[in-house]
Formats: structure tokens, sequence, C-alpha cells
């Protein structure tokens, strides 16, 4: 379980293909104090597992569905990427409860600058625009989000103060670029209950 607040940007030093998976070498510093070989962390919001300790960093193992409905499949060499550490029972709650399980691939449409921040449009597929609401929670690449507005076509505006657009990846966002997207994980409940006859 991941609270939706990154804890640093590290990058993408190597890249190592296998059958039907992807070995991912990250280049970080601030998140190594405490994560152990085995403990969760989040690439972009999604849930991997520390397959090693190695020099200035660590490296994860991405496979089947982790490939197929993030943008990790995407990932290249010198990419930044936003890393969380699991939550530890006890600590602050600043965002909202994020699983790293992403829902969906969505997509960067639209960016504009508001004096001192942004307002970044975002299209969203139906799985996630179904969980949406005004004011409610989201997670792009990580990220907690507030929902600023629901667009017309189902997708998602939000907005970007200083210090999340400098201690983040969307600093490195343009249009077009996709991004992973979790739904709210009470909406998924919620819609399941509702769902049942």
């Amino acid at each position: 379980m991941f609270s939706g607040i990154v804890e640093e940007v590290g990058e993408i030093v190597a890249l190592r293909e296998l059958e039907g998976a992807r070995e991912l070498r990250v280049l970080a510093s601030g998140i190594l104090d405490d994560l152990p070989v085995g403990a969760s962390v989040a690439l972009d919001g999604a849930c991997h597992t520390v397959a090693t300790l190695v020099e200035g960093g660590f490296t994860v193992t991405s496979i089947g569905t982790t490939l197929s409905r993030t943008v990790v499949s995407h990932y290249q060499e010198g990419r930044e990427v936003n890393l969380e550490r699991a939550v530890a029972v006890g600590a602050r709650l600043d965002g909202h409860l994020v699983q790293g399980h992403v829902d969906a691939v969505g997509r960067l449409v639209g960016i504009e600058e508001r004096g001192d921040y942004r307002l970044l449009d975002f299209e969203v597929p139906p799985e996630v625009s179904d969980l949406m609401i005004l004011h409610g929670s989201i997670a792009i690449n990580g990220v907690s989000l507030t929902i600023n507005a629901i667009l017309d076509d189902g997708g998602c505006q939000v907005g970007i103060i200083p210090f999340t657009w400098e201690a983040t990846t969307f600093r490195s966002l343009t249009p077009g670029t996709e991004v992973n997207v979790e739904g709210d994980l009470i909406g998924k409940y919620v819609r399941k209950l509702m769902a049942r006859p």
C-alpha cells in the first residue's frame, strides 16, 4: 500500500529483456536507506518487488500484467520515474490509499500554465473515469492528486503546484505522453457492491 506521495525521482539506467519479462535497474539514493530485498516499491505508481540491491540503486522485474497494463513496457534507459516505498503502519497518510495496482494507461492531452501552477488535462479510459468524482482522488504516475474537473470526454483535470511539478516527473511530460492511472480504491469497492443484484 502506498500514499501517492513521491519520495524521489529515480532513473532507469539499465534494461534487460527476459522471456515475457523485463528487468529494470533503477538509480536511486534517498529511498535506499530502508529498502530491503523483497520490499515493495512503486515505479510511476506500479508496485514492484525489489529483487536485488546494487551500487546506487536496485533492480525489479516486470512481468505479464504489469507490462500489459502500465507504461513500463515503454521504458527506455534514461527514463525518469517517480519512486515511493510502501507506507509503514502507523505512518502519516498524506496522500490517499494507493495500491500500486495500475488500472489503465491514460494520456496527457493538455497543459495550461496559470501563474505559478499548472492545470493538466488527462484522457483516461472508462474503467477509471467511472470511478472519478469531482474533488476526489486519482493517482497518475503514482502521484496522489485531486480531481479539479471532470472533462466532457470523461477525462480529468488536475492542478499541479510548483513543489509537485519540481519533485516529480510531471515536469518532463508533454501532450501525448502516456501515464499510469489508478482509480480511487474506495470507489472500486462501492462500484462492485452497487453492481450486485
